[in-house]
């Protein structure tokens, strides 16, 4: 998962003084390679002929400095290496910018650190050597298990190809989160549910399960302006939104946030930080990081990146302070995708704003009226029928 781009599409918000700057950090690398581009694939991935590891390593390296000097004397809590398509990295590279990592900032006990995974044979033997370096938990890019699903998605494996990744990931890794997308174009409602009960029986902790999506620029995108794909109506992607919910309850997997799923202890802590907006750092073509109550944006064209570190020491192509009224809004935004929701009194309290200047009483009262929001005490809840509805729910409730 890349680091999140905040503009509206996590206890201590970024920015915020006092307890939120005791809180531990969340630190994102940003690996922008693949070996393909997939249809539906919006994130800062890139495909080269040839790379120079060791430039690029070093290059990661020098921006985990120029950060650590910014953000001393806070331990990490979580470290993610998203892309692009970071297994492809070699162990060497992932373990020098593990040690630099902890040399800078120190860990904190238990720390979380993942890397997502394509689930190739290729990429697979590297397992055990990058649990060897320290990654204690791997995102498996699955995303179908059916194998004409897998080649309307792009995906360079097979089915049998990720079963045999999943099976060496489990048992080189403490922890596995495995990511499907379903609400394809044509899939039936009892083919998903026959997918996700076989992806639930192998046991892994974690799942985030998206629907598909027309990001602006992908090849989907281009295919569905000229009317050559379509995807399910709302209706019927509303009903598989519901069911995914009601399985993955069952089978003790419940949703935590709108799209991901875990056993109780096993969320994502990594994304937790961001949806309950921590201060996180991140570093790499297009990274984004929160600290201090500055937003950084990163370059990102690789090439471009990289010359600006070699350069500056860094690859930050601009900064913003973030006024109190911003730091709320993004805190609602991220919290409420949350099953937990959000304390209103505490973001209050951190940014300094009356809860009246961060969200709209009455659009709640109206909402709650019709069972899409509620009141928690002072934590403001999105109810599972308001999941369905979030974007415009939370454009009404946000102010």
């Amino acid at each position: 998962m890349p680091s999140p781009s905040l503009s509206p599409r996590s206890s201590d918000p970024a920015g915020a003084p006092g307890a939120a700057s005791a809180a531990p950090l969340a630190l994102y690398v940003h690996w922008p390679f693949c070996v393909s581009k997939c249809p539906y694939c919006d994130f800062n991935s890139h495909v080269r002929a040839e790379i120079d590891e060791a430039a690029w390593r070093d290059a990661l390296l020098a921006e985990l400095a120029h950060e650590a000097a910014l953000v001393p004397g806070r331990p990490l809590g979580s470290i993610f290496f998203g892309g692009g398509t970071p297994s492809l990295m070699a162990p060497a590279t992932v373990a020098a910018l593990l040690a630099a990592a902890e040399r800078h900032w120190g860990f904190a006990p238990g720390i979380e650190i993942t890397l997502e995974a394509n689930p190739s044979s290729v990429e697979a033997a590297n397992f055990r050597a990058l649990a060897a370096a320290g990654v204690n938990r791997v995102s498996l890019g699955l995303q179908a298990l059916d194998p004409d699903a897998l080649a309307f998605l792009g995906r360079a494996h097979g089915v049998a190809e990720s079963l045999a990744a999943l099976d060496t990931a489990q048992s080189a890794f403490a922890r596995i989160s495995i990511d499907l997308i379903y609400a394809l174009p044509g899939q039936r409602e009892a083919a998903w549910i026959a997918e996700l009960e076989r992806a639930l029986g192998f046991g892994t902790e974690h799942l985030s399960l998206y629907q598909l999506t027309l990001e602006p620029g992908t090849r989907f995108a281009a295919l569905a302006a000229k009317g050559a794909l379509h995807l399910p109506d709302p209706e019927t992607a509303a009903r598989l939104f519901e069911t995914t919910r009601a399985i993955t309850a069952a089978a003790r997997r419940p949703a935590y946030e709108i799209s991901n799923h875990a056993a109780p202890g096993a969320e994502s802590r990594h994304n937790l930080a961001y949806w309950r907006y921590r201060d996180y750092i991140g570093v790499g073509p297009g990274a984004h990081g929160r600290r201090h109550g500055l937003a950084s944006f990163r370059r990102k064209k690789p090439e471009n990146w990289r010359a600006a570190v070699a350069r500056n020491g860094h690859g930050i192509e601009s900064e913003e302070r973030l006024d109190p009224a911003l730091r709320g809004a993004e805190a609602l935004l991220m919290g409420l995708r949350l099953d937990e929701g959000v304390d209103l009194d505490r973001v209050a309290a951190e940014t300094g704003l009356a809860p009246d200047r961060l969200v709209d009483r009455a659009a709640i009262d109206r909402l709650a009226a019709h069972g899409l929001i509620g009141w928690h005490g002072a934590t403001l809840r999105v109810t599972p029928a308001g999941m369905l509805l979030l974007d415009g729910l939370l454009g009404a409730v946000v102010r």
